[in-house]
């Protein structure tokens, strides 16, 4: 009951819909906690996504398509991203001598230093989840890639039971 006061809904059509709102609640409860986190380290959390990247490659340069392909979020406007992290010094960006159309992003000392910082807090983002067991948080973990995987199957699912009712 209490899940429904919190997503303005007092009757679910079934459990998949309640498992769909709740889903829903629980990742924005997350992200505005993780935004309110790295805002103390003047950085968004798809910037904090693109400093990770970049320290994973390092010392290789990273295209802009590199980033958006390892992103968390697919749909970032990287370019606009790198760019705000250029103006804080976070990264460096150098044409590509081989294909002008793109650039060469490196994380800058500046960019370690933060990652260092925040680094020594992510404890607080692990504590958001600390009310469940360990053993709890590997069963959501593997309950939320099931829903994921339900996710990507289910236009082949409903197909399937579509081409079934046009046969009868």
């Amino acid at each position: 009951m209490q899940s429904q006061r919190k997503v303005g809904v007092y009757a679910y059509r079934n459990e998949w819909q309640h498992a769909s709102l709740n889903i829903i609640l629980t990742n924005s409860l997350l992200l505005n906690s993780y935004e309110e986190f790295f805002r103390k380290h003047d950085v968004t959390g798809q910037q904090y996504n693109i400093l990770r990247i970049l320290r994973e490659h390092h010392p290789k340069p990273v295209s802009t398509s590199v980033l958006r392909n390892n992103m968390l979020d697919k749909m970032s406007d990287t370019s606009r991203l790198v760019g705000r992290l250029k103006s804080k010094g976070l990264v460096d960006v150098e044409r590509n001598i081989s294909d002008k159309r793109l650039v060469n992003i490196v994380i800058s000392d500046k960019g370690f230093k933060l990652l260092d910082q925040i680094g020594d807090n992510l404890y607080k983002l692990d504590n958001l989840l600390q009310g469940l067991s360990e053993e709890e948080a590997i069963t959501l973990t593997s309950l939320l890639t099931k829903a994921q995987e339900s996710i990507a199957s289910a236009e082949e699912r409903l197909s399937n039971v579509l081409q079934m009712n046009e046969a009868v």
